[in-house]
């Protein structure tokens, strides 16, 4: 289990790693990291499905205040490296991806507040000295010791746990199996539901039951009513620019014709 355990690794270590160092590029959303985990372990149409329902859990996942949510990242890979190696159900494969991500992300907390403040002098020094070689050093060697630290978690746990999943999977009772794949068949409303709560508003409920309409009655696939919402976005924000182009223009009128009044008002006073 070597293998799967280095290719976890390097998935997470491209995808979360890469994103920040190519700028917020988003290559940490699960639909990449399941695409990539599952091209390094020879999988990738299951890398893929698994990813894109992974995507749909996490799709609100924010951190806010103290509360702290899931890492996606660490349990894409982790979940689509075990229903490739331990041929788990993809949705019982889900269910893991959750206690994952809270454990990954209360390490990745640790590490950035308080493992990697011990570089933190280091970096005050090197600016205040105007050392720019120290400087790029600095942020590309803790860009490699951080990401590094995140990667060894996938690691470990496939490493560590593929025996135990393996023996667990071959040992769960098909009723107990049925409600893994049942749960996790739920778990991608729960995302959507956590994005709407930060989302909803009044104005835009009318978006929201159109969608459900276009899903549950007329039967259109989710990629039919994207579409639909795009070309409602495009006339919207059209519409908007010709209000705004009406309304500065009404604004300007009104402004010409009250300083010609002003103007009248200075001659005859």
């Amino acid at each position: 289990m070597l293998v799967p355990a280095t290719m976890a690794a390097l998935a997470v270590l491209i995808c979360f790693g890469g994103n920040y160092l190519t700028g917020q590029s988003m290559m940490e959303r699960p639909l990449v990291v399941g695409l990539v985990t599952g091209l390094l372990l020879g999988d990738m149409k299951t890398g893929i499905l698994l990813g894109a329902s992974l995507e749909a859990l996490f799709l609100g996942n924010v951190n806010i205040s103290g509360v702290i949510a899931a890492e996606p990242v660490t349990a894409t890979a982790m979940a689509t490296t075990f229903a490739i190696v331990s041929n788990i159900d993809q949705k019982a494969a889900m269910t893991l991806a959750v206690p994952i991500g809270m454990l990954a992300a209360f390490v990745v907390m640790f590490l950035k507040n308080v493992f990697m403040n011990i570089f933190a002098p280091m970096v005050d020094k090197a600016a205040a000295e105007n050392n720019q070689r120290a400087l790029v050093g600095l942020h590309y060697g803790t860009w490699i010791i951080y990401y590094l630290i995140i990667a060894m978690i996938s690691f470990i746990g496939i490493l560590v746990g593929s025996g135990p999943v393996n023996s667990f999977v071959e040992n769960i009772p098909e009723p107990l199996m049925n409600g893994l794949s049942a749960a996790g068949g739920l778990l991608p409303a729960v995302g959507f539901a956590m994005l709407m709560k930060l989302l909803w508003s009044n104005k835009l409920a009318v978006f929201y039951l159109l969608g459900f309409v276009l899903t549950a009655y007329l039967q259109l696939p989710a990629v039919a009513v994207a579409v639909l919402g795009v070309i409602i976005c495009v006339l919207v924000s059209q519409r908007d620019l010709e209000l705004d182009a009406v309304s500065r223009g009404a604004n300007q009128v009104a402004t010409t014709y009250d300083s010609k009044e002003a103007e009248e008002e200075d001659f005859f006073a």
